[in-house]
Formats: structure tokens, C-alpha cells, sequence
């Protein structure tokens, strides 16, 4: 076989205000024409920043060492004019995020436009031409009239494969995928990965996968590299790596996995919160007088209940609703129907009477570096609900908050500190804190897990796990990882286009699922490339 990439000995080193700070150490791999090769590793293992290098595209405060060889010609010390004609042309990237990759002030056309004339001189019709048929084989249906389109007009799931025709449009030899799908829907997750393996089967394009998530791994890679602490702890065929890990960290990596289920509800747990026929529709405004010419049907007619001890999981696809029937449930968002907090209908209660109520709901939502202000400390942040409801048992706000860190798994000691100091799952206990503080008896975990390695997401379920059973906690669990929701629900409540379209025991529903659209969803989640 043919080398097309070949890494030996990258190191490379950050200098940031005099600091050096070693992100890659000695890292050495290669790839073979037509291969698929996946890094994994935990986040700041080094798997972004090794692919990066390979052409040239970490910034200034970079010192990169070593030698990396595309098709024979090394790219480390290469003339700015030589990494140019290989970047989006020989190699081309796929980010994580598209919506932080596309320019939001241009419209497709112009984006792909682009690229075709700066790489092969196309314009005008011919450009049109092939930028319709990159679209149409990445699976936009009626590329045509999306062509005036921007990335805020597009679902998370097209705006991925728009990047990726774009990562496409000249022809690459190695396309590197950094963490293409982690945040997608699993039926969008699957769609993207079978997507990538017949292209590459069409194109005989080799790819670099880097993900945290080795279920990918596991069914798209011929080979795997480890990568922690930058550097590579293990690697080889993927079949090998699977049967026979040979590294404590490989193994640590694989076992990490939640499973288990939640402890049964108590006999006669009381009703936390319920809804009767919920109804959130939002209108659409048109022309000059501002009209209601319709509804956007966020969810419709939608019925449930969770009991204290009780986790109930809401899955679906985004838009499907789930975020919207939460927010509904906690009275901030308007809507029809009936909500019952306690026994009390709570629906048509005011400002004043709400505010009571307030320390009894808490969220945790997806993001908990966007979720925590930077400009707080810890300890301000876990302490802000208490300023606004006040002890929930009349102790001091610092001893309170130094009892629920130490619940949470967090040093005490550190409460000083602001959140870019904290690791992603560190920052993610702080958000549960916040929550538990005011000692809550609905707690919406608004995919609280999605966002983390899988190492720190078996920590955060074990945690959430142990919270409900110290306080006997109702979770509305929301949630697009299955395996998750399977390990942390009692019911599960099936969401699709607003409408509730499953709903029972959570053996029930993973085991005999009634729907074709629930089917769909495990078998994307069990086994996303088909």
C-alpha cells in the first residue's frame, strides 16, 4: 500500500506569556491510501492539535518539531506557498462545530464558490454546476434551492453536510474528521458516518477520525491510536485494540460505558410534577400589521408525570420538542394545558407566586462552560440561587457551599477559582451544584452529559445517580445518547416533531419498541453505521 501520510517524532510546544506548555510529545503514525485511521483519546490528549499540524495550521505561539511527510514532501518548515496548495485541497478538514466553521453572513453558493475558485479556478456556471453536485452526493435534497441559503437557515445535520462538500469540493486525498458528529441526533450521528465510509469507498480518500467515542471507533476504523497526555499509548488494528488492550489507559477507555440501571422508585413515591394535554404552540407573525398567519407546533397535547426517586428520559431529535416541554413544565415558557407541581396547578400562577416555587425546579443544561459566567468565581456561582431564595435550612452560604461541593466531587479549596480553570466535567459538577444547593425536587438535565469524554460522562451519571438517591430526586432526563438514558431512566417518554409518540418503562421501550420511529432511533444508537 501507499503511505500518503507519515508523522514521526511531532512535538509540539505552546508559548503563551513566557509559559511553554507541551501539547504533543514524540507522536509518530502514519496512514495508507484508502485507510481509515482513528485517534482517540480524551479532551487535551493531543488528538486536534497532532492533526493540525499536519499542515501547518496552529498559529504563532506553536513550535512544532519533528517531521510530518505528505505523498513524500514534508510539511514541517514547508513554504507557506506549498502548505496553501495541499490545505483544502490534497487535505481538507472537517470541524466539530459547523456552525463556528461556516461564515454566517454568506450564503452556500458563495461559500463553496469559494473554494472552488480559489483551489481550481472555477466560476460562474461551471462553479454552480459542481457545487450542485457536491450537495446532491452529500444528501441535500433539492440542492438547488438551498443554493441562496445561510448556515442559520439549515438543521445541525445539514449544516455537517454542507462542510463536508465543502472539505470535498477538490478532491482530497486525506480528509481528517475532528469529532464530526458529536454533536448530532443518533439517526443524524449515523446518516453523517455512512455518508463519510461510501464516499471514501467512491473516492478511495483515506481519513483521519479523531473522536472521544470509540462505539465510532469500533465500527469505521482499520486502525487506532491512543492518544494521552500527548502522546500515543497504544495502537494498532482496531479488531486487536477491541479483543486485547494492552494499556491500562486503552482499557480504562473501553470500560467506559454507562450502564446499570437507576434504583426502583419507592412504593408510593408522590407525584413531583405532571402535565394534562400540554400544548405549546408559537406563532408566526407576517406582514405589515404582524398577523398570525400560524403556529410553529413545538409539542402538542403532550401528557406526563414523574414521581420523587423517578427519572423520566425524553429522546428525540432536535426539534422534536424535548427542551420546549421542559421548559414548559418549569413555567418558563407560556403554554396550554395543565402543569401540577406538588398537587397545585401551577399553570396560571403569577410572577410573585412562582418565585417561591423557583428554588424547588432546577436545571443543568448541556454546555456548562456557556452556562457559567466567566466573571464569577466557584463559589459566586454555586451561591447566586441562594442570594435570590436564601438558605434552604438557615446555615451560612459559604458552609452550604462547601457541603455541596464536597457532594459533587469537588475541592472545596478551589471555590475561588473561575471556570476556564476548571476542566469541562469539573465545570459540569459546578453546574450541578448550582442546581443542588437550594436542595431542589425537580431537577431538568438538559443533555448534561452530551458534551464530555466518555470517561468523565460514566462519572457524571455515577454522581447524578447518587444525588437522586441521597435526596430522593425527580430527574426529567433529556437526552439524544441513548445508552445514557437507557443506564439513568425509570420510563421514557419518545418525542417526535412535538408529538409524544412513545411512552413507558424503559425496558419496554429499548426492548420492544411499538414505533417505527423509535426503532429508528435505537438501531442508529446501537449501531450508528448500519
Amino acid at each position: 500500500m501507499t503511505r500518503i501520510l507519515d508523522v514521526r517524532d511531532l512535538r509540539v510546544t505552546f508559548n503563551q506569556d513566557g509559559t511553554e506548555t507541551q501539547a504533543v510529545r514524540g507522536v509518530s503514525f502514519h496512514i495508507e491510501k484508502g485507510e481509515t485511521v482513528a485517534l482517540v483519546g480524551e479532551s487535551g490528549s493531543g488528538k486536534s492539535v497532532s492533526a493540525l499540524s499536519t499542515v501547518q495550521l496552529l498559529g504563532p505561539s506553536a513550535r512544532v518539531e519533528g517531521s510530518v511527510t505528505y505523498d513524500g514532501r514534508e510539511m514541517i518548515g514547508a513554504p507557506e506557498r506549498e502548505l496553501r496548495r495541499v490545505r483544502g485541497n490534497d487535505i481538507s478538514f472537517i470541524f466539530q462545530e459547523p456552525m463556528t466553521s461556516l461564515n454566517p453572513l454568506h450564503t452556500l453558493e458563495k461559500q463553496l464558490g469559494e473554494s472552488l475558485a480559489l483551489h481550481q479556478g472555477l466560476q460562474g456556471a461551471p462553479a454552480r454546476a459542481r457545487i450542485l453536485d457536491l450537495l446532491h452526493r452529500v444528501g441535500i435534497r433539492d440542492p438547488e434551492s438551498r443554493l441562496g441559503a445561510y448556515p442559520h437557515q439549515l438543521s445541525g445535520g445539514q449544516r455537517q453536510r454542507v462542510m463536508i462538500a465543502m472539505a470535498l469540493a477538490n478532491g482530497p486525498d486525506l480528509l481528517i474528521a475532528d469529532e464530526p458528529t458529536t454533536a448530532l441526533d443518533v439517526t443524524i450521528q449515523a446518516q453523517i458516518l455512512e455518508l463519510l465510509a461510501r464516499i471514501q469507498r467512491d473516492e478511495g480518500m483515506s481519513l483521519l477520525f479523531i473522536t472521544h467515542d470509540l462505539g465510532i471507533v469500533r465500527r469505521i476504523a482499520d486502525r487506532v491510536c491512543v492518544m494521552k497526555n500527548g502522546e500515543i499509548v497504544e495502537t494498532g488494528p482496531t479488531r486487536e485494540i477491541f479483543a486485547d488492550p494492552q494499556h491500562p489507559y486503552t482499557q480504562k477507555l473501553l470500560s467506559a460505558e454507562s450502564t446499570g440501571t437507576p434504583e426502583p422508585v419507592k412504593a408510593g413515591a408522590p407525584t413531583v410534577a405532571e402535565t394534562d394535554k400540554l400544548r405549546i404552540w408559537f406563532p408566526i407573525h407576517s406582514g405589515l400589521l404582524r398577523r398570525t398567519t400560524g403556529h410553529v407546533k413545538a409539542v402538542n397535547e403532550a401528557s406526563l408525570a414523574v414521581r420523587a426517586g423517578e427519572t423520566v428520559g425524553i429522546v428525540g431529535e432536535s426539534g422534536s420538542g424535548k427542551t420546549t416541554l421542559a421548559l414548559a413544565i418549569m413555567r418558563l415558557i407560556e403554554s396550554e394545558g395543565g402543569i401540577q407541581f406538588r398537587g397545585e396547578d401551577v399553570r396560571d400562577w403569577n410572577t410573585k407566586r412562582l418565585r417561591k416555587l423557583r428554588s424547588e425546579m432546577q436545571i443543568v443544561f448541556q454546555d456548562p462552560y456557556g452556562s457559567l459566567s466567566p466573571r464569577m468565581t466557584c463559589e459566586q456561582i454555586i451561591a447566586e440561587g441562594l442570594g435570590v431564595h436564601g438558605s434552604p435550612d438557615g446555615r451560612p452560604h459559604r458552609e452550604l457551599v462547601t457541603e455541596v461541593m464536597q457532594e459533587v466531587g469537588l475541592d472545596p479549596a478551589t471555590m475561588h477559582r473561575y471556570p476556564h480553570e476548571f476542566s469541562g466535567g469539573q465545570r459540569q459538577r459546578i453546574a450541578i451544584a448550582r442546581a443542588m444547593v437550594l436542595r431542589p425536587r425537580l431537577v431538568v438535565l438538559d443533555e448534561p452529559t452530551s458534551a464530555l469524554d466518555m470517561t468523565v460522562q460514566v462519572q457524571i451519571v455515577d454522581l447524578l445517580r447518587a444525588l437522586q438517591r441521597k435526596y430522593d430526586l425527580a430527574y426529567l432526563f433529556i437526552s439524544h445518547d441513548l445508552k445514557v438514558v437507557r443506564a439513568m431512566s425509570h420510563k421514557v417518554v419518545v418525542m417526535q416533531n412535538g408529538d409524544v409518540v412513545e411512552m413507558g418503562e424503559t425496558d419496554d421501550i429499548f426492548d420492544r419498541p411499538q414505533t417505527a420511529y423509535t426503532k429508528a432511533l435505537i438501531a442508529a444508537a446501537f449501531d450508528p453505521v448500519g
